[in-house]
């Protein structure tokens, strides 16, 4: 069952890899970034 957990975790991971190295996707995550990093620090 285990090697099974193993294996779901490893082809989950790969799709999201796979998803991330698309340039949209990428634009997607660095404006999330961006966005989380604003509202963490907020400018004086």
């Amino acid at each position: 069952m285990k090697l099974l957990r193993g294996a779901a975790a490893i082809g989950i991971a790969k799709k999201v890899y796979d998803e991330a190295r698309k340039p949209h996707n990428q634009a997607k995550i660095k404006s999330a970034v961006e966005k989380a990093r604003a509202r963490r620090n907020p400018k004086r």
